[in-house]
Order: C-alpha cells, then sequence, then structure tokens
C-alpha cells in the first residue's frame, strides 16, 4: 500500500496524540515487547506525553519537525519527531539534532516506511550530528540506526511514570558519504 509522507499541522494534533499513544502501547504494552509497566506509570506516561497540548507544543516548536505518513484511505500509519537535541548527553554540542520519535503501526512495519521516515527526518536535520535515544533492548531498532552510522555513545535512565527504563544515545556525526553507483557489466 502507498503511504503519503507529509508535514504534521494543528489540524493532524487530535489524531496525531491518538496515534503516538496507540503506537507507544504497540511497541512496549502486551503485543510488544512486553516491558510490563505498573498501570499507573504507563498511564501518567501517557498522559503527560502524549496528551494533545503536549503534541501541539511539538507543532508549535519552531525548531521541530513532525512528519506523518497516510495511507491511501488517509488513515495516519506513522509518525517522526525531530528536532534540536534534547538528551543528555555532555558530549553534545549546541547545534545538534534529535530524532525524538519514530513509531509506526504495527501492520505497516516491515514495509519501508520507517526508512521512508528516517531518512525525510534526516534530510530536514542537515549536516550535523544527530542524536536518538533508543530503547537498551530494542536491539532491531540499533541495527536499524547503525546501519545509517549511528553508534552508541551513552546511556541513561528514560522515565515512564516512576519506571526507569534503560535507553542507550545513539549519535550520527555526519551523514554517511553516497556511494556512487558502479557501471554494470
Amino acid at each position: 500500500m502507498p503511504y503519503a509522507i507529509r508535514r504534521a499541522t494543528s489540524a493532524d494534533v487530535p489524531a496525531l496524540a491518538a496515534l503516538a499513544e496507540a503506537t507507544f502501547i504497540d511497541t512496549f504494552g502486551p503485543d510488544g515487547f512486553d516491558v510490563g509497566y505498573p498501570e499507573a506509570d504507563l498511564s501518567h506516561f501517557l498522559a503527560e506525553s502524549y496528551a494533545p497540548e503536549r503534541v501541539a507544543m511539538w507543532l508549535a516548536e519552531p525548531t521541530s519537525q513532525v512528519l506523518l505518513a497516510e495511507d491511501g484511505a488517509g488513515r495516519l500509519a506513522a509518525y517522526a519527531h525531530s528536532g534540536a537535541n534534547t538528551l543528555p548527553y555532555d558530549k553534545a554540542g549546541p547545534d545538534d539534532g534529535e530524532l525524538k520519535r519514530i513509531y509506526l503501526r504495527r501492520d505497516t512495519q516491515g514495509t519501508g516506511l520507517g526508512r521512508a521516515l528516517l531518512e525525510r527526518a534526516l534530510d530536514w536535520l542537515g549536516d550535523r550530528p544527530v542524536l536518538i535515544g533508543v530503547w537498551s533492548e530494542n536491539l532491531k531498532a540499533q541495527r536499524f540506526y547503525a546501519h545509517y552510522g549511528f553508534e552508541r555513545v551513552a546511556g541513561y535512565s528514560f522515565m515512564v511514570g516512576q519506571t526507569a527504563d534503560a535507553e542507550f544515545i545513539l549519535r550520527r556525526e555526519r551523514p554517511l558519504p553516497l556511494i556512487p553507483a558502479q557501471p554494470g557489466p
């Protein structure tokens, strides 16, 4: 199924907030990694992180971009949020970028949509170092980002309510050089 990728607008806030919450639950809930967050911690985190007011703040931030992917029926399938770095990495420069979130509905994983969103977000972030926070147990995501030149540089605790998740900070110093196509036989 083809997907259209576009920049989010304020009209997208309710649907984006719902998608952000649903994809977090899909990823870390019982049908995903099954992290086992206590209900109070998960509820607090979701209300704080993905409330429409919070999502509207993502869109209002002048150094931020949120990309949406829609299927042919106009249903949101995935999103990527990028902007200025806020990760706790003491060697980050003032101009470093961050891929803050990239989440896909489960039925779109493996379709190339994540790659397309990541590449668009990285293109927007430009020729500067970029950081990403990744759950320490998400080996698939770590391999995915390594393909784009990201390397583990630090760790920190990501709080979901009162639950501390071990996170890795991955950093890509600069975009990978393009490899010229080889002439055919």
